[in-house]
C-alpha cells in the first residue's frame, strides 16, 4: 500500500462527479507541533532532558489547547472515514440485543437482575422478592442518574442482610474516586449523607446499620484507610478502623460467603495479609489472621468453623491450598489439602456444602475441578475445545448442587451455565445474542499455535479468523497481547470483532510472559529485570505468524492498553519495521519518570512488578526499555493513540508527551494519531454504546490502512 506523506493532503468531497474539481479542493493540513521547553531530571549521576515535561500540568489552558488540537488533527485527518466510522458503529451496536437482561441470581431471599431497555445506555439494578414471578423493585435506573453527565458510572452494590438499605458509589469524573451514598429499598429515600473519594463499595455489619468502607489517599489514589460509618449519622464522625501506611501496599474490605465474618485486607504484588472480625460485632477490634510476611501471598475462605487458605506458601510458586481452624489462623496451624503442583496453577475455589470447586490453569486453559468433601469422585469439567475460557460466576449460597459457570471461546457466544456437581447436567441459562442474522460460529475457525521465543520459550498464541483463510501472506492480521501483574488474556468472544473478522482480518492474542497463562513462573519471568522477554515474545509472534505466512509485515498490526501500551512503545522502538500499524490505548510509556514520582496514583504499589528506579538497577533497566526514553530518529509504523484526561491509572500526559516526541523525532511520513477523551479515564467512555464509537476510531484506522472502504 502506498504511504500517506506527512504534511497529508485530504479530499473535502462535494456532490461533484469531476475528479478535477475534488483535486483541487484538496487542504494540508499539518499536524501540531508541541513547544520544547527543556526540563532535566537527574538521578543516579544521570541526567536526562524532558523537552515535554510541561505537559503534565492537567489545569493549564496551553496544554488543554495543544490536546484539543491533536484532536482536531486527527478529526481532519480522518474526516474520509467518517462514513465509515459511523457504519462500523451501527454495525456493532445492531449485533447487540438493546433490551437484555442478565440470569437472575437468588441471594438472601431475592433474585437479583441487571437489564437493559431498548435505547438506553445505562443499566437498571433490579430485584425480585422470593420469586421470578414476583413484582420487580428497581433499585437504581442508571439512565436517569445519568441524565446530565458526561461521564457517569456506578459501582459497588451492597445489600443490607435485612434487604433494607443498600450502599452504592457513583463516578462522575472516571477517575475511579468514588462517592458513596445510602439508600432505602423500601421507601426510595437517598440518605443525605455523602462520603466522598471512596473506593465505590463497602460493607454491611449485621445489625443492618453499620458499614464499612475504604477511603483513598486524594493524591495517589491509593485505598489506604478503612472506615466505620453508622446510618443516619454524621460522616465527619466516622470512625478509623485500619489505615495501611506502607505505601506499597492498598486495603479493602469484604464480608465473607458464610456471612460470619467481615474482612480487611492488605495487599502488595509480592505479599498478603487479612484481619477479620465477627460481622455481628461492628465495634469489636479485628483479630490479626497471619501477619505479613514478604513473599508470603495467601487468600481465604470461610466455612463451617474452618478457612480455607489459598497460598504460596512453603515455594509454593503455583499456590497450593491448605486450611485451619477459625480460632487458630496463624500460619504454624495450616494443614495441607491439595498439595503445590508443578505444572498447575491454583488460581481460586468455591466452597459449597458437600463440594470443594477447584480453578486450575495447565497447559494455558482454564479448568474447573469437582471435589466432594467426602474424598471420593473428584472430576473436571469436560471442555472440548482448542482454545476457550471458562470460569466460575455468582455462587453466592453453600447449600446447593448448582455450580454456576461461564463458558465462552473465539468462536463462541459467552453462555452461562448452572451444572450440578451431583448428576453432572448442565442447563444453559442464557447464551449471548448476536443479532442481525447473519453471525454463524460455523463461519469461522479458531486455533492455538505456538511460537518460539530467542530462548526456547514455546508461546502460545489463540487466533480466530473466517473460513477460507489462505497462508499467502496477504491476510491483514491485528495481533494483540498485555503481558503484565500477571493478567492472563484468555480467549474470549467479541460481537465487535466480527467487524474486523467478516473483512478478512485475522485477530489473534499472544500469551507473553508477564501474564500468569502458563502460571506463576509465566509472570515472574515477564517482570522486573525479566521486563523485556515480555516484548521479545511478542516480536518473536510477530516473526512466526509472517514467517508462517498468516500476515506480512506490510499487514500486521499490533493492540495494546495500558501496561499493554508500554509493550507497544517497546515493539516500536525494537523492531518497527514488523508493523505496518500499532494501535495503544492508554499507553504507560514514560516508565522512568512516573515510577519515581510517588506522588502519581499507583507508583509506590507498583514496585515490585516493574523495580523501584531509586535503585540504580532497577533504574538503569527501566531505562533501557522505557518507550519514552527510547524514541529515536528512525522510522515507526502509521499508529494510532489513545487516552483520556482523567485517567487515574495512566496518567494522560504520558502519551501526549511520546506523541509529541514521536513527531519532532521520527523519520518516516506514516500516520500519527493522539485522540484524547477530554470526558473520560482509563476506562474510556460511559455507557453501553458510547464506548463502541471508539472501538469504531480503531477499526477505521486499521481499515483505511488496509484500503478497505466498507
Amino acid at each position: 500500500m502506498k504511504k500517506i506523506s506527512f504534511f497529508v493532503v485530504i479530499s473535502i468531497i462535494f456532490a461533484s462527479s469531476c475528479k478535477d474539481k475534488q483535486e483541487k479542493m484538496k487542504t494540508e493540513i499539518q499536524p501540531p507541533i508541541a513547544k520544547i521547553v527543556p526540563h532535566t531530571l537527574e538521578k543516579h549521576g544521570d541526567i536526562r532532558t524532558d523537552n515535554y515535561f510541561w505537559l503534565n500540568q492537567r489545569e493549564d489552558k496551553e496544554v488543554i489547547d495543544y490536546l484539543n488540537k491533536e484532536n482536531e488533527y486527527y478529526e481532519a485527518m480522518t474526516a474520509h472515514t467518517k462514513q465509515l466510522q459511523d457504519d462500523l458503529f451501527k454495525e456493532m451496536k445492531a449485533r447487540i440485543k438493546e433490551d437484555d437482561t442478565s440470569v437472575p441470581y437468588f441471594y438472601n431471599g431475592y433474585y437479583y437482575i441487571t437489564r437493559f431497555e431498548t435505547g438506553k445506555d445505562y443499566p437498571i439494578y433490579a430485584r425480585k422478592k422470593g420469586s421470578l414471578e414476583a413484582k420487580e423493585e428497581i433499585m437504581f435506573d442508571c439512565n436517569e442518574m445519568a441524565k446530565g453527565q458526561s461521564y457517569f458510572n456506578l459501582s459497588g452494590i451492597s445489600v443490607s442482610e435485612d434487604n433494607k438499605w443498600v450502599t452504592f458509589g457513583v463516578d462522575l469524573v472516571s477517575r475511579r474516586q468514588y462517592t458513596l451514598q445510602i439508600k432505602n429499598l423500601e421507601t426510595g429515600a437517598v440518605l443525605p449523607e455523602k462520603i466522598e473519594n471512596t473506593t465505590g463499595g463497602s460493607t454491611w455489619a449485621s445489625d443492618n446499620k453499620t458499614i464499612f468502607y475504604t477511603k483513598k489517599d486524594p493524591k495517589t489514589l491509593r485505598s489506604d484507610k478503612i472506615y466505620k460509618h453508622v446510618l443516619q449519622t454524621d460522616v465527619q464522625n466516622d470512625s478509623l478502623v485500619y489505615h495501611e501506611k506502607d505505601d506499597t501496599f492498598y486495603s479493602f474490605v469484604y464480608k465473607e460467603k458464610s456471612k460470619k465474618y467481615i474482612v480487611i485486607g492488605s495487599t502488595s504484588t509480592l505479599t498478603s495479609e487479612y484481619q477479620f472480625l465477627e460481622a455481628n460485632n461492628p465495634n469489636g477490634a479485628f483479630k490479626m489472621f497471619q501477619k505479613r510476611t514478604r513473599g508470603l501471598e495467601y487468600s481465604i475462605s470461610h466455612f463451617g468453623n474452618d478457612f480455607y487458605i489459598v497460598t504460596n506458601k512453603d515455594k509454593a510458586t503455583n499456590f497450593k491450598l491448605m486450611k485451619t481452624n477459625e480460632n487458630a489462623t496463624s500460619m504454624e496451624n495450616w494443614v495441607e489439602v491439595i498439595s503445590h503442583r508443578e505444572e498447575v496453577l491454583l488460581e481460586g475455589i468455591d466452597i459449597f456444602r458437600d463440594y470443594l470447586v477447584v480453578e486450575e490453569r495447565s497447559n494455558g486453559l482454564n479448568k474447573i475441578q469437582i471435589r466432594p468433601w467426602s474424598g471420593e469422585g473428584a472430576y473436571y469439567l469436560p471442555f472440548e475445545s482448542e482454545t476457550y475460557t471458562a470460569y466460575t460466576t455468582t455462587n453466592p449460597d453453600f447449600d446447593t448442587e448448582i455450580l454456576r459457570y461461564a463458558y465462552q471461546s473465539m468462536i463462541t457466544p459467552s453462555s452461562v451455565i448452572d451444572f450440578n456437581m451431583k448428576t453432572k447436567e448442565k442447563t444453559v441459562l442464557k447464551e449471548q445474542e448476536v443479532l442481525g442474522g447473519k453471525f454463524d460460529k460455523n463461519n469461522y475457525t479458531e486455533e492455538r499455535i505456538w511460537a518460539t521465543a530467542a530462548d526456547g520459550t514455546k508461546v502460545p498464541i489463540s487466533m480466530v479468523y473466517k473460513k477460507g483463510m489462505k497462508k499467502d501472506g496477504s491476510n491483514p492480521f491485528l495481533l494483540y497481547a498485555y503481558g503484565s501483574y500477571g493478567a492472563s488474556m484468555d480467549p474470549y468472544f467479541s460481537t465487535t470483532r466480527l467487524s474486523l473478522l467478516d473483512r478478512g482480518f485475522i485477530y489473534a492474542i499472544a500469551h507473553i510472559r508477564g501474564g500468569e497463562d502458563l502460571g506463576r513462573q509465566w509472570y515472574e519471568d515477564g517482570k522486573l529485570l525479566k521486563k523485556k522477554n515480555t516484548f521479545t515474545d511478542f516480536i518473536d509472534c510477530s516473526k512466526y505468524v509472517i514467517a508462517t505466512k498468516y500476515t506480512s509485515s506490510n499487514h500486521l498490526y499490533a493492540e495494546g492498553g495500558s501496561a499493554g501500551g508500554l509493550l507497544m512503545g517497546a515493539i516500536v522502538n525494537m523492531t518497527p519495521e514488523l508493523y505496518h500499524g500499532v494501535i495503544a490505548q492508554v499507553p504507560f510509556v514514560d516508565v522512568v519518570t512516573t515510577m519515581l514520582d510517588d506522588t502519581i496514583p499507583l507508583t509506590t504499589g507498583e514496585y515490585d512488578e516493574w523495580g523501584n528506579p531509586n535503585e540504580k538497577e532497577y533504574y538503569d533497566y527501566m531505562k533501557s526499555y522505557s518507550p519514552y526514553d527510547n524514541v529515536i530518529a528512525q522510522n515507526y509504523p502509521n499508529m494510532y493513540v489513545s487516552t483520556g484526561l482523567h485517567d487515574s491509572q495512566v496518567q494522560y500526559w504520558e502519551p501526549a508527551k511520546w506523541v509529541a516526541k514521536l513527531r519532532a523525532t521520527k523519520t518516516d511520513k506514516n500516520l500519527l494519531f493522539l485522540h484524547t477523551n477530554m470526558d473520560a479515564g482509563h476506562g474510556g467512555a460511559s455507557g453501553r454504546f458510547e464506548a463502541l464509537k471508539e472501538v469504531a476510531k480503531e477499526f477505521s484506522f486499521l481499515l483505511d490502512l488496509e484500503n478497505i472502504k466498507k
